[in-house]
């Protein structure tokens, strides 16, 4: 009896902590992916302003 008393509040608070940590995943997923299209767009901006400023000589 004492075993169950222990087993079955340990196994709840895994399953709040493992859905907890799969919703922290899903943000740092996200959170690389807009880095990588921030990244992007700044390297586009570049290449654009130094494109644009070499065409002029």
């Amino acid at each position: 009896m004492t075993m169950k008393k222990i087993v079955y509040p340990m196994a709840f608070a895994m399953m709040l902590l493992l859905s907890s940590c799969a919703v922290i995943g899903g943000i740092f997923k996200a959170g690389v992916w807009v880095g990588i299209i921030i990244v992007a767009i700044v390297i586009a901006l570049i290449v654009w302003l130094i494109s644009r400023g070499s065409g002029n000589n």
